[in-house]
């Protein structure tokens, strides 16, 4: 009787319900074996991939992958979202210095951690396709390069000092106001640009029926070349996770679709955003982002 080989490889993703049972092996695979390297937030291993393919399987901000493409990097998208969330909270002021609101913004200096940030792409493709913004009068202040070395900083993009820090420079005035991650502050002085934002993003739901995607799954072109198979019992593997974690809750909507056709209104926005604010040299079909093997794969 033979013995099934099986193929390890070096994965990268975060802490999510979803991708707990696959961390603890309670998903596991015949074939497969995943090394995972734990780095907290996640965000940090997203250069690493781009830069040295550190890894066989990572996940990845969607803004990173573009930019990647862009730029001819071998590395190949699956249509899993990790994360996804809607973003109009994750600008904000502190209401101790005056009200702001996204009519205020141009003019005034703005943080956010990296031009490329894909919460920033997003929440300024709202201000300028949904509020009427001139995103390009507003004084953008970063903290970090992209994870793509290729990709410099707009003109007029202002770099802060190696020891300013956005909370402070929001709280102290420096800065009208910030854009936040994944973990927005507990501060009571800090409020949203964006007014009532939970009633703002239904509003936007209904408007354009799509669920912002933040991060999704890359591997390496080589081993989607050479092991489509392991490619697709990755995916498999991935989704399991997400049923196992009972996603989308009953009558909640799907913040973290899989299969091309779920993804694909999500991915033709952010791609038209990412036009808009000259983050890629050209509109990718959505099409583009993948290979065979991976444009192939669905929900079931």
């Amino acid at each position: 009787m033979s013995v099934q080989q099986v193929t390890r490889l070096r994965v990268a993703l975060g802490d999510y319900a979803h991708t707990t049972p696959l961390k603890n092996t309670a998903i596991a695979s015949q074939s497969l074996a995943f090394d995972f390297s734990e780095v907290q937030p996640v965000y940090k291993v997203f250069g690493a991939m781009v830069r040295e393919r550190a890894f066989d399987v990572s996940e990845m901000a969607i803004v990173t992958y573009l930019q990647a493409k862009s730029h001819g990097k071998p590395l190949v998208l699956l249509p899993a979202v990790m994360m996804g969330r809607f973003q109009h909270n994750c600008m904000l002021y502190n209401a101790q210095r005056g009200r702001i609101t996204p009519s205020d913004l141009p003019g005034r200096r703005v943080g956010v951690r990296s031009f490329a940030q894909t919460t920033g792409v997003w929440l300024r493709g709202h201000l300028q396709n949904d509020y009427g913004v001139d995103i390009g009068r507003v004084h953008w202040v970063t903290f970090e390069d992209a994870h793509v070395n290729e990709f410099r900083d707009p003109a007029g993009v202002e770099r802060a000092g190696a020891a300013k820090h956005l909370g402070k420079m929001v709280l102290d005035g420096e800065l009208a106001a910030g854009i936040y991650g994944s973990e927005l502050p507990d501060d009571k002085r800090l409020q949203s640009v964006i007014p009532n934002p939970a009633a703002a993003a239904r509003q936007w739901h209904a408007k354009h029926g799509v669920a912002p995607i933040n991060h999704m799954v890359v591997v390496t072109e080589h081993l989607a070349r050479s092991q489509p198979d392991a490619v697709r019992e990755v995916y498999r593997m991935l989704l399991q996770g997400k049923r196992a974690a009972g996603l989308p809750k009953p009558g909640g909507l799907d913040m973290h679709p899989f299969g091309f056709a779920a993804c694909r209104p999500a991915l033709k926005m952010i791609i038209d955003y990412c036009v808009q604010q000259k983050l890629i040299g050209r509109r990718f079909e959505v099409e583009e982002l993948f290979d065979d093997t991976t444009r192939a794969l669905g929900d079931a």
